[in-house]
């Protein structure tokens, strides 16, 4: 485990809205989901932020690449430390991978407001709202779990 004596690594804490606002800009759905997928994947794949790595497979194009910052702030890969990729795909997905297993998380569609003059409050209030969303209500998970000989 790297950096395992060290004090100040390895540290996690539940981000709020206001880190997350905070970090990307402003607050989004993708945001909130990437968080999610990336603090689930901490918490059933691998707690190690420099043992996980993250593929984010989008049309590579915002709202869709905000997942990745989301991603970043709950599962600790970073561009940092390049254990965070972005890779432009048709197949809207992220890969979290730990010691040979991984993770293939999908976001689940929701509907996107009219592009008015309330767009910007509405898609805020959009991710407030799936902010306490169960997990399996933002997102499906499939295993890929290597077969061994």
């Amino acid at each position: 485990m790297a950096h395992a004596r060290c004090r100040y690594s390895h540290l996690q804490r539940d981000v709020t809205l206001e880190d997350l606002a905070a970090f990307h800009g402003h607050l989004g759905p993708f945001l909130v989901i990437g968080y999610r997928m990336g603090r689930y994947a901490r918490e059933v794949l691998c707690n190690d932020p420099f043992a996980l790595s993250a593929r984010v497979y989008c049309s590579g194009t915002p709202p869709e690449t905000c997942i990745a910052d989301g991603l970043q702030m709950g599962s600790g890969c970073t561009l940092g430390k390049k254990n965070i990729e972005i890779i432009t795909d048709a197949d809207f997905r992220c890969e979290i991978e730990c010691n040979g297993r991984t993770l293939v998380v999908r976001p689940l569609s929701f509907e996107t407001p009219p592009r008015d003059d309330s767009y910007e409050e509405n898609i805020e209030q959009i991710a407030v709202d799936m902010s306490n969303f169960a997990d399996d209500e933002l997102f499906s998970v499939e295993w890929i779990i290597p077969a061994y000989d």
